[in-house]
């Protein structure tokens, strides 16, 4: 018995829909696939190691002297604060040889962390860091995880403070260092850190409430040791 046209029809118009179901779903799917197959790289910037807890770390080699641990993340507006009173002290601290300071990079608050430390670990490769690090600061965001701080901003940022090379350009485009960036928030988790800023000195936590927002108080902090 021959087929009805209107059955035929009726055929063609199902499998039509089904095909383009199955297409549409292949289109959301393939991009997820690639985003949880995505290959981070693991490099990690040399002048750090999991000793210091992938810290950026100035002032290691020279004996004596007072050792000051920061976690941070570059979007968060009481780090803001805390640099804004204390920014100025600390980088004395590393540009006078005064203390050992380890700046450790956290991410916490999302993907423009992410970017923000990639990076700071780059402008490390140029020989700027604390120099962009500050400038990040200035250059915060008013709301966190905006779009603003894309990598063409964050270029920007370090051409503000005369890093002008291609490399570190393909630095921050590549997501150089995003793999050191896990690795950073994971040696945070292991010291028990879950909010920044967090200090210390000499190993021991400073007192959140009285010594970092009074920057008399926080300089004693340090000079103690």
């Amino acid at each position: 018995m021959a087929t009805s046209p209107k059955a035929g029809k009726d055929n063609f118009t199902r499998y039509l829909v089904i095909g383009v179901v199955v297409l549409v779903l292949a289109i959301m799917v393939v991009p997820t696939f690639l985003s949880k197959n995505k290959t981070v790289s693991q490099a990690i910037p040399s002048t750090v190691s999991a000793a210091d807890g992938y810290a950026v770390v100035f002032n290691a080699d020279l004996p004596n002297l007072p050792v000051v641990d920061i976690y941070e993340d570059f979007q968060c507006p009481i780090c803001q604060q805390f640099e804004g009173l204390n920014g100025k002290y600390i980088t004395s601290l590393v540009t006078e040889k005064k203390a050992t300071v380890k700046y450790h990079i956290l991410s916490f608050i999302g993907p423009e962390s992410v970017r923000a430390a990639n990076a700071s670990a780059c402008a490390n490769d140029e020989g700027k860091f604390v120099d962009f690090h500050n400038a990040l600061y200035a250059n915060q965001p008013a709301s966190e995880n905006s779009g603003e701080w894309s990598n063409d901003r964050l270029i920007a940022i370090g051409d503000s403070v005369g890093i002008k090379s291609d490399s570190f350009k393909s630095c921050v485009n590549d997501m150089k260092y995003e793999g050191w960036v896990g690795k950073v928030a994971e040696a945070g988790a292991k010291a028990n850190v879950n909010a920044t800023p967090t200090v210390f000195v000499g190993g021991k936590e400073i007192d959140r409430k009285s010594e970092y927002f009074s920057a008399d108080k926080f300089k004693a902090a340090v000079e103690r040791g």
